[in-house]
């Protein structure tokens, strides 16, 4: 077998499948006003006019000032039911900048959009694609993949540079010419790499990885070749851009919808002292205070007692648990002498991680978490997380996460027009469902898993299929 190798130089080189990979193939009430259609006008609901206005002056907004603004958006909206998001969104004229929010929150709840998303930078027949296909393939001619080949980032590329390279090699329909470059995990080898990638005619890239990078690129503001970042900026993508990361708060978001959409509405919070454990709590509580729902404490993981926080008046409704899997093992006697066991308990993925031994695990049996399609049912354009563990070392343990993730940005670099012309447009991914919202950002409906009798299965409620 041909080893893959471990890194690359840094000029842009071509790749060659390797024998492994080849063979695998949101306030406040403010006045009504009213908005123009045809033939009448019509009211505007209070809360949309106030989001309205604040979405136009936010246009000219950045850095802090843009991000409250855009708080401040999502808290109005949030005021509003299902039915009337959907109305006022449909009711919305084009251009309104406010619509790109309100599509956003009709995702998060996993309603459909009454139009494509505003996506007016996006380019293609620019590019000299040929047609796409039926199904919406249409990828790039020549694109650049920017990873970090070298340093101390070079071992979490690896299982994102193979995903990559086993969707390419999977697909037998018409493919781009790829190219490398090497970031080396800094600022500079990244404005510089992607510069490079520019100059040699490539018309889409794919990276970074690091968030600092991401954030170099994106203050650059207009930027000369579409690319997919592989991690979240501070800030959104400049337009004609989109960003796709596993990151906390998405999955903070998504288990406050899961939790929502069972009517739980006070959440006690255990969580661990990580960076990334934090994040998904501030998240959650966040989405869940914009819905009418409380967190009702936030403990740590090595609480004694929960019988004085499972007793607060108004009582629990579930659990949020941000911790390592290991960790909730020994928290689960204490949950069941203060009565919560039989709450709705629902945990971030790290769920998994210090687990293994069914033996061990039965003890986190009926514990709810997001997980990826591809480890828990499997992907189409991909062989089993098994088998596909036993052929390349970067798809086993923990990397098979970023593996999925490296899949599923070559998904996205052959699917983006799709993604970002369609009404409510979506593919199915190796670790959720992919959309791409109006600022860019790629919004990923996990899987949702349990375990039972000590083993990972996936939920049935089809909650990544939405």
């Amino acid at each position: 077998m041909t080893p893959l190798p471990n890194f690359l130089p840094t000029r842009a080189v071509r790749w060659l499948a390797g024998p492994a990979l080849a063979m695998l193939v949101l306030g406040g009430c403010g006045g009504l006003s009213t908005r123009s259609t045809d033939t009448t006008q019509v009211v505007m609901n209070p809360a949309v006019s106030q989001a309205s206005a604040l979405a136009r002056s936010g246009a000219v907004l950045t850095g802090q000032a843009r991000l409250d603004n855009d708080r401040q958006i999502r808290e109005l909206l949030s005021q509003l039911d299902d039915a009337t998001l959907a109305r006022e969104a449909a009711a919305v004229p084009m251009g309104e900048p406010v619509y790109n929010y309100m599509g956003q929150a009709l995702l998060e709840r996993g309603l459909p959009l009454p139009r494509p998303f505003d996506h007016t930078a996006w380019t293609f027949d620019a590019n000299g694609r040929p047609p796409a296909d039926a199904d919406g393939y249409r990828p790039p001619v020549k694109l650049a993949l920017l990873l970090p080949l070298s340093g101390e980032m070079a071992i979490a590329a690896s299982p994102v540079r193979d995903g990559f390279l086993s969707g390419y090699y999977g697909e037998h329909r018409r493919r781009p010419d790829v190219s490398f470059y090497d970031t080396a995990g800094s600022i500079a080898g990244t404005l510089s790499a992607y510069d490079r990638a520019v100059a040699e005619g490539n018309d889409f890239v794919v990276g970074p990885l690091e968030r600092n990078a991401v954030d170099a690129l994106f203050a650059r503001g207009s930027l000369p070749v579409s690319m997919l970042a592989l991690n979240s900026g501070s800030q959104s993508p400049p337009p004609g851009n989109a960003a796709f990361a596993l990151s906390p708060e998405d999955e903070g978001t998504a288990a406050a919808e899961y939790l929502l959409a069972r009517d739980a509405k006070r959440v006690l919070v255990v969580s661990g002292s990580e960076d990334s454990q934090r994040r998904a709590v501030d998240a959650l509580r966040e989405h869940l205070t914009a819905r009418g729902a409380t967190v009702t404490d936030v403990v740590g993981e090595g609480v004694a007692d929960l019988a004085p926080f499972a007793s607060r008046e108004g009582g629990v409704d579930a659990v949020f648990l941000a911790m390592r899997g290991n960790s909730v093992r020994e928290l689960m006697p204490k949950l069941a002498m203060a009565g919560l066991a039989g709450k709705p308990r629902v945990a971030t993925s790290q769920l998994m991680s210090g687990t293994g031994t069914p033996e061990e695990d039965r003890i986190l049996d009926g514990i709810a978490f997001p997980t990826e399609t591809w480890t828990a049912r499997g992907a189409r354009g991909l062989p089993t997380a098994t088998f596909t563990a036993e052929t390349l070392p970067t798809a086993r343990g923990g990397a098979a996460r970023l593996f999925a993730f490296g899949f599923d940005a070559w998904q996205l670099s052959a699917y983006m027009e799709r993604l970002v012309t369609g009404t409510d447009a979506a593919i199915p991914g190796a670790t959720g469902t992919l959309r791409v919202d109006g600022f860019g950002n790629v919004k990923r409906t996990p899987t949702w898993a349990t375990f039972i009798s000590g083993v990972v299965m996936p939920l049935q409620d089809g909650s990544d299929r939405r």
